[in-house]
């Protein structure tokens, strides 16, 4: 039974592995938050019409788990680009339009938002390098993986010394896509027509975008994983755009995954 009380993300063994060298990260769910009805939990998302005080509030909780002050916890305004963003301290009220952090300071904890789309945290613990990004099917059509890999490079990381593991993000069950969408993905790289598999609905197909991104990673030379949550299925710990849009809901929360170097 869940403890609503505070927040006690996922976590991957992948990335446990950093953490005796310093890496803490944790896969918020909506467990622990403050916000209710159609937010009900651990409802992180500023651009969401929750009550903001509430939503700063749940933002401090994670905070608090991550052992950093509210305003070392870093997200930036997320627009389904390819864009990173390097950071050496808070980034102040006015957040930059981006899909990914990137730091080597240890006590800033980086965030990428999601509800349905893939939250993916990077570390390599022996270069003290970690990021954070926002990977929906735009941006890792576009190389936001792959861009936030190149700029941990010029920190000092190493891919091959890289593990990427993705975090909660809508299942292949229950992502139908339609026929534009199908077309770009496959002119991009006729490849890409094995993250596709038929729907019930003609013309359009079920798309992997756990696969697709997990076989993006690793391409890029990381080692990579992904936890295998379905934020649509399980709506007791995930909030989701699709399940929301499917039952005419006015919005949804957004949770958070969460990185950072503790100082050593």
């Amino acid at each position: 039974m869940l403890d609503r009380t505070r927040p006690e993300p996922l976590r991957s063994p992948l990335l446990d592995r950093a953490r005796d060298q310093g890496v803490r990260h944790g896969f918020f769910t909506r467990q622990g938050g403050v916000s209710q009805g159609l937010y009900q939990g651990l409802n992180v998302g500023l651009g969401s019409g929750d009550d903001r005080a509430a939503v700063l509030e749940n933002r401090r909780r994670v905070a608090g788990w991550l052992g950093v002050a509210p305003h070392n916890l870093l997200t930036v305004h997320q627009v389904h680009s390819p864009d990173v963003v390097t950071v050496d301290g808070p980034l102040g009220a006015q957040r930059p339009q981006a899909d990914a952090l990137v730091t080597d300071r240890p006590g800033l904890a980086l965030g990428a938002l999601a509800a349905d789309c893939g939250p993916v945290l990077f570390a390599d613990a022996e270069a003290r390098v970690v990021a954070a990004a926002h990977a929906g099917w735009k941006g890792a059509l576009t190389g936001i993986l792959e861009n936030t890999i190149i700029a941990m490079e010029s920190l000092g990381a190493e891919r091959g010394r890289i593990t990427a593991v993705l975090g909660p993000s809508i299942s292949q069950d229950n992502y139908e896509v339609g026929p534009e969408f199908i077309e770009r993905f496959i002119a991009a790289d006729p490849r890409n027509e094995n993250w596709f598999r038929p729907s019930d609905t003609a013309g359009h197909a079920l798309f992997d975008l756990n696969g697709y991104t997990v076989a993006r990673l690793t391409a890029a030379g990381v080692t990579a994983a992904a936890l295998g949550r379905c934020t649509y299925a399980e709506e007791d710990r995930f909030y989701s755009y699709r399940r929301a849009t499917h039952r005419g809901e006015a919005d949804y929360g957004r949770q958070i995954s969460a990185i950072v170097l503790e100082n050593t």
